[in-house]
């Protein structure tokens, strides 16, 4: 188990829109040279040939996702991540990709009682893998377990050799090496994993040089989630800033202090411009507190709260 998180401190997780698509199929006349002399071979119409774009559908990367289906996912390992947190290894076969692009999530599902039919009823959760989407055979979730909620309550039963039912990749924000200077980023609690899967697609990168600055709030210096490889990313690439904020200090505590102020944001993130764009993950409370929740369809909605105080727009601002 240590090693898992030796291996976590490590990992550089990329990873939310639209669903990923799967490989083009190409048809082409295939040329050879031969003897000095050029030929050229078809694939015509016969029972006994196999068609060359079938070929290349056959010979295509599969992934482990799928936006259709629910698989079943092994769980190879899990530990303890803080007090009332866990993280998750489930592993695939490792000649696939997983099939997640940066930043997307996971659908999961649990079984959960039965209808009036008789009929499985199920819960339904979205996650953030904050494992590398090009790592061998696992992913990784980040877990906060809730004592009141079902489908958290479900992870924490899981025992190694235990399934769970994957539906997706959903991609959320379609993120691409440099297409903003500056990003800025707050998050709440677990709200860490979409803003961990971009860090580290962006510090992975010798070609990215956007600039990233995190404020992440939590109620407790004991509720920061992976907190020692955020520090490590930190020190370790000057591209990176990151303030910390608690409701409960305690006595040794050099961070912030409370809510997300409006003095916090002025210091900690890119100024409203064209370059930058700020990224907003958390509880509902923090998520009114700072930009606005998104609307009742699930769009984007407007921007409020601290934010739009700040002369940040909606272009400017993405919420998870």
């Amino acid at each position: 188990m240590t090693m898992l998180f030796k291996r976590l401190a490590k990992a550089a997780p990329i990873a939310f829109g639209g669903q990923t698509k799967s490989c083009s199929r190409f048809r082409f006349g295939a040329l050879a040279a031969i003897s000095g002399g050029i030929v050229s071979y078809y694939f015509v119409s016969s029972p006994n040939v196999v068609y060359l774009d079938q070929l290349n559908e056959d010979a295509a990367p599969k992934a482990a996702l799928n936006p259709d289906k629910w698989i079943e996912f092994k769980l190879q390992d899990k530990v303890q991540a803080s007090h009332n947190s866990q993280l998750f290894r489930f592993s695939f076969d490792p000649d696939v990709k997983l099939g997640l692009n940066v930043a997307s999530c996971l659908i999961t599902r649990a079984p959960h009682g039965q209808n009036a039919d008789g009929k499985t009823k199920y819960v339904i959760r979205p996650y953030t893998p904050i494992s590398d989407p090009e790592a061998k055979g696992y992913f990784d979730l980040l877990i906060k377990v809730y004592p009141e909620g079902k489908m958290s309550q479900h992870f924490a039963s899981l025992k190694p050799g235990d399934v769970l039912e994957v539906k997706g990749p959903i991609e959320k924000l379609k993120y691409s090496p440099n297409m903003k200077k500056h990003i800025g980023m707050i998050a709440g609690g677990s709200g860490i994993t979409p803003m961990l899967q971009i860090i580290d697609a962006i510090l992975k990168n010798p070609d990215d040089n956007t600039k990233v600055s995190l404020i992440y709030a939590n109620v407790s210096p004991d509720d920061i989630l992976l907190k020692k490889k955020l520090d490590v990313l930190a020190v370790s690439n000057p591209n990176l800033k990151i303030f910390y904020t608690v409701d409960n200090p305690t006595n040794d505590w050099v961070g912030g202090k409370g809510y997300i102020s409006k003095d916090m944001a002025v210091k900690g993130l890119p100024s409203p411009s064209d370059d930058a764009l700020i990224l907003v993950c958390g509880p509902p409370g923090m998520m009114e507190h700072v930009s606005g929740d998104k609307a009742k369809d699930y769009s984007q909605g407007e921007v409020s709260g601290i934010l739009k105080e700040l002369g940040y727009t909606e272009d400017m601002v993405y919420k998870f």
